[in-house]
């Protein structure tokens, strides 16, 4: 007897959440409003690669790879990380660390207006040190410093799919 009823409520929960329109963080929040871009990074940049597996996986925005061919210009204009000292021992030696991840970037057009202006993403990790496991802390850092450009591209992206592109030509012609 119990059965029928948890099986009704589960339906209706289910029915709620899928009535609200909730949907998990990546499907769907990558529709980008441009029809083609161009990433202004080299080939090898980690932030250039994941951000072209992102935007090529949302099918709506193709990559281009000249910047006169598209409609919008990715452009990083600064990418800063740093490695501090968060905390230290009785013997002064290092017990915390602090990763730090700022990244600002802008969308232009072919005419170097701004569509989209400068954005600011800050991450933050704290990871613990220990003089007898280097070898596993200065993986356990790669792995963060891994998993923070995961979450930067995933910030990038759902920053640009959110933001409503300027339109730079009616600007102009109200002044």
């Amino acid at each position: 007897m119990r059965s029928p009823l948890r099986l009704l409520l589960a339906l209706i929960i289910a029915a709620a959440v899928a009535g609200c329109g909730f949907h998990l963080r990546g499907a769907g929040s990558g529709n980008l409003p441009y029809k083609s871009m161009y990433i202004a990074l080299p080939d090898t940049a980690e932030v250039n690669i994941w951000l072209q597996r992102y935007i090529s996986a949302s099918g709506s925005t193709t990559i281009v790879d000249n910047p006169k061919a598209a409609d919008a210009i990715f452009q990083q204009v600064s990418d800063n990380r740093l490695k501090s000292i968060l905390s230290v021992n009785a013997q002064g030696r290092v017990r915390e660390y602090r990763l730090q991840l700022t990244y600002k970037f802008r969308v232009v057009n072919q005419k170097g207006q701004v569509l989209v202006p400068v954005n600011e993403v800050a991450l933050t990790r704290d990871i613990s040190f220990d003089d007898s496991n280097v070898l596993a802390k200065d993986l356990e850092e790669g792995l963060l410093w891994r998993d923070m450009n995961n979450d930067l591209v995933n910030q990038i992206m759902r920053r640009l799919s959110i933001i409503k592109p300027k339109n730079p030509d009616l600007e102009e012609d109200s002044e």
